[in-house]
C-alpha cells in the first residue's frame, strides 16, 4: 500500500482513505467495525468522517453516529490510535440540525472539535477539515447557477484570518494536528494558503468531488494543489456508486443508496448513463475490474493524495480491497481520456 505525506507534515497516510458516511444509517456498528478491521489488515490507514455523518438522509438523530461508532472501536483497540490517521469534518453554514445553522467562526471551532473529540473518544484528531464553506461553493450540482458576484471580500477575508487563528490555539492546545478544507474553490484554497504562508497550520489537503464522471479539479486545483503541496482526498470516486455499473438500465438494487436518494445527488442522468456504458466497456477491453480500474485512475492521477472509498457492507469492501494495487497502463489511460472527451460533464 503506497504512502505518502499529508502536504509539508509528516503524516503519512495510505492513497486509499475508509469512508465512513454510511455508518450508523445503511452500515450498523458491527459491520463498520468489521470494515476498520478488513481495511487495517489490508494496510489502510487513513479513516474519513464528519461531525454530519451518516447522510442518505441527514437526520437531527443520527448526526455524530458514526464519529460515535469510530470512538467505540478505537475504544476496544487502544493498542491502534497511534497506527490510524483519523479526519473530520466541521459542518458549514446552513446545516440547521447542527448550532442552527451557523457558520464556521473562531466561536464555534472549539465547540465542534470538543464535541468530535468526546464522540471519537480521542484526545486529538489528526486532519481536521472545514465540511464547506460558509460562502458556498459550485459543489453538490451548483454548478449551474454558480454566483460569487455577492459576495464581500472583505468580511470573507476577516472569517478566514479568524478561523486559521482558532484552529492555531487547537493545533497549541494539542487537539488537531493538521488542516484541510472540502468543497472548496481555488480562490478559497489560496487565500487560506496566503493567510497562513509556511505556518504550521498551513492546509495540507483539500476534500473534493473527483471522478471519471465529475472532474472539475482538473481546471484550476489542479494546479494550485501541485504548485502549493496540497493533497486531493478524492470523494464519491465511484459517483455515488454509478462507476460500478450497477444502477445502468435504471436498476435499483435493494438497499442501495439510489433506493434513499433516487437522483443520487443530481448524479443520475441520461448523459452519466451513457458514459458509464463506455467506461465499463474501457474496463471490459482491458480484462479490468471495472471498480478497481475507476479508483486506480483517481489515485494515478499526480495531485491526489488519497481516494475515499465506501462501502455498505463487507462484499463491496472486499471487492475495493482487492483491486487496490492496481497500476492503469498508458493504453487505459488514453482509452479513458477518450471517453471523457466524448462525455466531458455528464451532471
Amino acid at each position: 500500500m503506497r504512502k505518502v505525506k499529508l502536504g509539508r507534515t509528516g503524516i503519512e497516510v495510505t492513497n486509499y482513505c475508509l469512508g465512513s458516511m454510511t455508518w450508523g444509517n445503511q452500515t450498523r456498528s458491527k459491520e463498520a467495525h468489521q470494515q476498520i478491521d478488513a481495511a487495517l489488515e489490508r494496510g489502510i490507514n487513513f479513516i474519513d468522517t464528519a461531525e454530519v455523518y451518516p447522510v442518505n438522509p441527514v437526520r437531527e438523530e443520527t448526526i455524530g453516529r458514526t464519529e460515535r461508532i469510530i470512538g467505540l472501536w478505537l475504544e476496544k483497540s487502544r493498542g491502534h490510535r497511534s497506527e490510524v490517521v483519523i479526519a473530520t469534518k466541521h459542518a458549514g453554514e446552513g446545516q440547521m440540525m447542527i448550532r442552527e445553522g451557523k457558520p464556521i467562526s473562531a466561536q464555534t471551532i472549539n465547540e465542534a472539535i470538543e464535541g468530535s473529540l468526546r464522540r471519537l473518544k480521542t484526545d486529538y484528531i489528526d486532519l481536521y477539515q472545514f465540511h464547506w464553506p460558509n460562502r458556498g461553493s459550485y459543489h453538490f450540482r451548483k454548478i449551474w447557477g454558480y454566483d460569487p458576484s455577492g459576495l464581500h471580500r472583505d468580511a470573507v477575508l476577516e472569517n478566514l484570518h479568524e478561523c486559521l487563528e482558532a484552529l492555531e490555539k487547537e493545533r497549541k492546545r494539542g487537539t488537531i494536528r493538521a488542516f484541510g478544507l472540502s468543497n472548496e474553490t481555488a480562490w478559497g484554497m489560496a487565500q487560506y494558503l496566503r493567510m497562513a504562508g509556511d505556518d504550521v497550520l498551513r492546509p495540507v489537503t483539500i476534500q473534493n468531488e473527483y471522478s471519471l464522471l465529475c472532474r472539475h479539479f482538473d481546471s484550476d486545483l489542479a494546479e494550485l494543489c501541485l504548485m502549493e503541496d496540497v493533497g486531493l482526498m478524492a470523494y464519491s470516486p465511484l459517483a455515488a456508486g454509478l462507476l460500478t455499473g450497477k444502477y445502468q438500465g435504471r436498476a435499483k438494487p435493494k438497499g442501495s443508496r439510489i433506493t434513499l436518494n433516487p437522483d443520487l445527488g443530481g448524479r443520475a442522468t441520461k448523459r452519466a448513463f451513457a458514459a458509464i456504458d463506455d467506461y465499463i466497456d474501457v474496463a471490459f477491453k482491458h480484462d479490468l475490474d471495472t471498480v478497481a480500474m475507476c479508483l486506480a485512475w483517481v489515485a494515478q492521477r499526480p495531485f491526489t493524495a488519497s481516494v475515499i472509498f465506501g462501502a455498505t457492507d463487507l462484499e463491496q469492501l472486499q471487492r475495493i480491497l482487492d483491486g487496490v494495487d492496481l497500476e492503469l497502463s498508458e493504453e487505459v489511460l488514453k482509452d479513458l481520456d477518450a471517453v471523457y472527451k466524448a462525455h466531458p460533464m455528464p451532471f
